[in-house]
């Protein structure tokens, strides 16, 4: 199956992890676009000024979509975050809004908060994404 990994930045390093392990299973897995530079640097994804420039200037977001649109399957990192378990950022959660309506399968490598803890978590829910809670092999 070819997957695209999708999640906040914060979790790059995982991503290119989890990426590994995906391959081994026998998938053909994509990270998003633009990870290098939280690869090289962890406080990137809080350099709103920084990250901000680096997005407009290499278009990163349209081609995460496209990296959804070209994928049987996405893979929603949902660690938590800022305090909250099963965190989903606006970029991810637009990502899973594309891959709905486009009818890809959505998996989320652990459960979401539920709705009366953060708003968004409505939404995912009306999308039903496959939660595998870090099960890889769940992965079909």
């Amino acid at each position: 199956m070819k997957i695209t990994i999708i999640g906040s930045m914060a979790f790059a390093e995982e991503m290119v992890k989890i990426k590994k392990e995906l391959e081994k299973l026998g998938h053909k897995v994509q990270v998003p676009h633009g990870i290098e530079p939280h690869l090289k640097d962890k406080s990137f994804v809080d350099n709103l000024s920084g990250n901000y420039e680096f997005c407009i200037k290499n278009n990163v977001m349209k081609k995460c979509f496209d990296l959804v649109a070209a994928a049987d399957a996405v893979l929603v990192l949902n660690h938590k975050r800022n305090g909250t378990e099963g965190y989903i950022g606006t970029s991810g959660l637009m990502e899973m809004a594309i891959a709905h309506h486009l009818n890809k399968k959505i998996f989320l490598f652990n459960k979401p908060p539920h709705y009366d803890q953060v708003r968004w978590a409505h939404e995912v829910a009306i999308m039903q994404p496959k939660i595998i809670n870090g099960d890889l092999s769940l992965i079909r």
